[in-house]
């Protein structure tokens, strides 16, 4: 019995041992990184600030998170290096935005696709939008199209990077109008291309709801359409591409999550898949995310995956069709 009792001590003994050299036995033991592959300011850095902000609650993972940009070619610089180069031990995390990261695997050109990464949990879903000046002698959808068949090719407007959300929207309303516009990617993401359309620089911009929403109400802009498929709670006064008689889907709305790299440890998987969702969901968090006008849309790790996945068919046949 005493030998039966030794080797059983001994076997819990290697197990716990086990646990420990995974690296995940008391994880999270020291503050976790969070990369942001845009720029301080935009709305993929904004909302990463608030729904991490409680991250070093008792109830949450009991350690901060910390942001990190790495920004450039529309996330690719982040991407690429979250990819190749980030540890795969928990304590470095990224910010994914779907349909960029997979857009941009399909065109080719990255070292990164969706097997690259394991989501965690899904925070939001930011639906494009078209804005211009606020002095801009432009109205309507109606009056952006208008001007641009009258232009061919002159219509300049600005757009977080190449096929990224904004570029894809950009590619539907051309397709769907049967004009030719001038899309101006920026090397800044959404809080570059936003200020552009501000300073006059194009004559208009696609960018996400929630800088949108945040210029207008600060009186720099207005916003012409929503690239949905349904208004939105933010914007109930301006309407969707498909209202203004445009055929065009929700195939380039934002998601925004948080993932880990290919590699990381099941038990930090499973541990990170248990508790990120609950900490979006905390009160505080929702408070400031719904006073900066950014709609959340709290998925958990197998409803990402799915989302992923079916993002992916959806962009590939999209992709192939413009």
């Amino acid at each position: 019995m005493k030998n039966l009792i030794a080797g059983a001590a001994m076997a819990l003994m290697g197990l716990a041992g086990a646990a420990a050299a995974d690296g995940h036995a008391n994880y999270p033991e020291r503050p976790i990184m969070l990369m942001v592959s845009y720029g301080a300011g935009g709305a993929t850095d904004f909302q990463a600030r608030i729904v991490t902000m409680t991250a070093g609650n008792e109830d949450a993972l009991g350690m901060p998170i910390a942001i990190i940009n790495k920004p450039g070619a529309g996330g690719r610089v982040g991407w690429n290096w979250f990819a190749s180069q980030a540890e795969a031990d928990g304590y470095t995390m990224g910010a994914y935005n779907i349909p960029h990261f997979i857009a941009q695997s399909i065109e080719g050109g990255v070292s990164y696709g969706a097997d690259s990464f394991e989501p965690i949990a899904n925070w939001g879903a930011d639906p494009a939008v078209f804005v211009v000046a606020a002095d801009s002698p432009f109205n309507s959808m109606g009056d952006v199209v208008e001007y641009a068949k009258e232009n061919p090719g002159k219509l300049t407007f600005s757009g977080a990077g190449l096929f990224v959300g904004h570029h894809i929207a950009a590619l539907q309303l051309e397709k769907a109008a049967g004009v030719k516009l001038a899309y101006i990617p920026s090397n800044k993401g959404g809080a570059g291309a936003m200020k552009s359309v501000i300073a006059g620089e194009v004559l208009g911009g696609v960018n996400n709801l929630s800088d949108a929403f945040r210029a207008r109400e600060a009186g720099n802009v207005k916003i012409l359409g929503v690239f949905d498929l349904e208004r939105n709670d933010f914007l109930p006064d301006v309407p969707t591409l498909m209202e203004q008689g445009f055929d065009i889907d929700n195939a380039s709305v934002n998601f925004r999550g948080v993932m880990v790299p290919k590699g990381t440890p099941q038990g930090i998987i499973d541990k990170l898949a248990a508790t990120v969702p609950a900490m979006f969901e905390n009160s505080r968090v929702q408070g400031k995310m719904k006073a900066g006008g950014s709609p959340m849309h709290i998925m958990t790790r197998d409803e990402v995956l799915e989302m992923w996945a079916a993002r992916e068919e959806t962009l590939k046949e999209l992709l192939a069709g413009l």
